[in-house]
């Protein structure tokens, strides 16, 4: 691990580069936080967010809501995404999202043995919500973790049974031999509206994040199909878990009256019928008005969203001190 660096979002907030391979420097996975006061307490809970695909950390007011609460907030940008990126590498590319336990288990380590957490949240959205789903029901994420938060987690393909099927048995078909090649590719009305510059909210790099995507290949959501199955089967995570989704799916279409109230990325409805697979303690929430990411709502969902996710750890944590 290196020391703590100022971070591209500005004053106040740091990064620290996490090491994944010694026999390649350049993978790396990233620890964003806001730089603590220097007489701040160590300690306490942490909550650690974990991004999606076509994805990195920005959103510093989820670091704001979450130190409201009295949380400590952390965000990792994961191998090849975000900050961790590097020249020559294939963007969010992994082979199995298995990959990604090494990245979020030498996270939860630098949070509990070096900084001193006691407590560890890890806050997921979309791919990010399945990737620490599995995490958290592995070997290396059970004690490392005592709550998950999932933001419109990504637990199935948005279309019909047929085609699930069928393009899963192409996938593990064609992933192995032709993991590169590219499935889909080109520009999302839903990540188009969401910067400042065409009449959304939210200013970020849209080189870390562009409007047209970064190009689903064949290996990688080969990776995510398998992650996918996995849930299905049924997981095993023993800590509570707190589920959250917009209130209904729409078309991911510049032409959708509902594009800024509804989640047009994933079927929310798959969401809630793999919820209940994660584990025996999850609670179901929706959001009327939210987007895929819940956290780049309109202000009242978005409010909605944030008071839901701390009155959830306000209730398991103190539950756990009971």
């Amino acid at each position: 691990m290196t020391g703590w660096r100022p971070d591209p979002l500005g004053p106040g907030w740091e990064q620290r580069t996490l090491a994944l391979s010694a026999a390649d420097p350049d993978l790396v996975a990233t620890v964003v936080r806001r730089a603590p006061d220097p007489g701040a307490a160590p300690g306490g809970s942490a909550v650690l967010h974990v991004h999606g695909f076509n994805d990195y950390f920005f959103q510093t007011h989820l670091a704001d809501a979450f130190a409201a609460a009295g949380h400590t907030f952390y965000a990792l940008d994961l191998r090849r995404c975000g900050r961790s990126w590097r020249e020559g590498q294939v963007p969010h590319y992994v082979d199995d999202l298995a990959e990604y336990r090494a990245d979020l288990g030498l996270a939860a380590r630098l949070l509990r043995e070096e900084l001193g957490h006691d407590r560890l949240t890890v806050h997921g959205h979309s791919t990010g919500g399945l990737t620490a789903a599995l995490w958290a029901d592995s070997p290396g994420g059970r004690g490392a973790v005592d709550a998950l938060v999932l933001n419109s987690p990504w637990f199935d393909l948005s279309s019909r049974w047929f085609h699930r099927v069928v393009s899963t048995w192409v996938l593990d078909s064609l992933g192995p031999v032709d993991r590169m090649r590219v499935l889909a590719d080109g520009p999302s009305a839903y990540s188009w509206h969401l910067h400042a510059d065409n009449g959304g909210r939210w200013t970020y790099d849209r080189a870390l994040k562009p409007a047209e995507g970064f190009p689903v290949r064949a290996g990688w959501l080969r990776a995510v199909r398998r992650g996918q199955a996995r849930l299905a089967r049924g997981l095993h995570i023993e800590v509570p878990v707190l589920v959250c989704t917009a209130a209904g799916s729409g078309p991911n279409a510049r032409t959708n009256p509902l594009l800024d109230a509804q989640d047009t990325v994933l079927d929310v409805q798959q969401i809630w019928s793999r919820a209940p697979r994660l584990g025996p303690d999850v609670t179901l929430v929706t959001v009327p008005g939210g987007i895929h990411d819940l956290a780049l709502s309109a202000d009242g969902p978005r409010a909605e969203y944030l008071r839901t996710v701390t009155e959830f750890l306000a209730r398991v944590q103190g539950d756990r001190a009971a």
